[in-house]
């Protein structure tokens, strides 16, 4: 029972990167220590598929828990503390690298794999700051728009370090999408849940097969796209020379304390 509950709280935490901008489901996934396993289900479904069931059961629950009560909690934090509360996002990003550095490594590292890392970072730093000006605000919100969105979350889901939430913010329907799920709106709940299904049916066979022929090259990869997102949810239209820099300072340290903490807590249940 206990480790039931375990995974319903490693659940809340994986859904709340699907909604919390800056933030990866996947990557929390795989600090938990549960990445793999979703995946290798995913791509193998018929395969031990009570047993997987059985496992997976509480941390989907949670992961609908989370994704439902963070929407709350960021629409409102985000309207009032913008500023700070990115800061703690950024926080707890860099927490967690450490825990996400050692599990690239695990199977070898090379000079090779840092230069992929780095060329990884640079190519999403520039597609994310691209992104952002060519499509924040200019997106309709229909059907297949938000079946885009839901897209992008089962990316989340199977690409960890890939934080969807920031593309949604980019295209101007996160406050929306953050309404939506507060609202049970099904008008979007729908469509979003269709298009992460089928992405993850359709891509999840395919990160499976990568990581198992290249594991440390992809990771490592992960690994860039992981730094370009914490970098593009920085805020860069704020005065650092105000008293306020003290807050965001704080709720930053209060970040990586969290991140850490997070991963800490995996080693001892692991």
């Amino acid at each position: 029972m206990g480790d039931w509950f375990l995974r319903f709280i490693k659940g809340i935490f994986i859904g709340s990167g699907f909604i919390v901008p800056g933030v990866s489901g996947g990557a929390l996934a795989a600090v938990f220590g549960v990445y793999e396993r979703i995946i290798t289900f995913l791509a193998n479904i018929t395969k031990d598929f009570k047993k997987n069931v059985i496992y997976l059961i509480p941390l989907g629950l949670g992961g609908l828990v989370g994704v439902f009560l963070f929407s709350f909690v960021v629409s409102y934090f985000l309207g009032t503390y913008e500023t700070q509360i990115l800061w703690m996002f950024v926080g707890c990003i860099i927490g967690t690298v450490p825990a996400l550095w050692q599990q690239a490594g695990k199977k070898g590292r090379k000079k090779k794999h840092i230069a992929i890392s780095f060329l990884t970072f640079s190519l999403t730093l520039l597609l994310m700051f691209f992104g952002s000006r060519m499509f924040q605000g200019n997106v309709p919100q229909n059907f297949g728009t938000w079946m885009i969105a839901g897209g992008l979350i089962g990316l989340g889901v199977i690409l960890p370090g890939l934080s969807p939430s920031n593309f949604i913010v980019y295209m101007g329907m996160y406050k929306d999408m953050a309404d939506g799920m507060k609202d049970i709106d099904f008008a979007i709940i729908i469509p979003i849940i269709v298009g992460g299904i089928l992405t993850v049916l359709i891509f999840s066979k395919i990160v499976n097969y990568v990581f198992k022929i290249a594991y440390a090259t992809f990771f490592h990869a992960i690994l860039g796209t992981i730094f370009a997102s914490t970098v593009m949810i920085v805020p860069t239209d704020f005065n650092y020379l105000s008293t306020g820099t003290f807050a965001c300072i704080f709720t930053c340290m209060i970040g990586i304390v969290l991140g850490y903490w997070m991963c800490n807590l995996e080693k001892k249940y692991k």
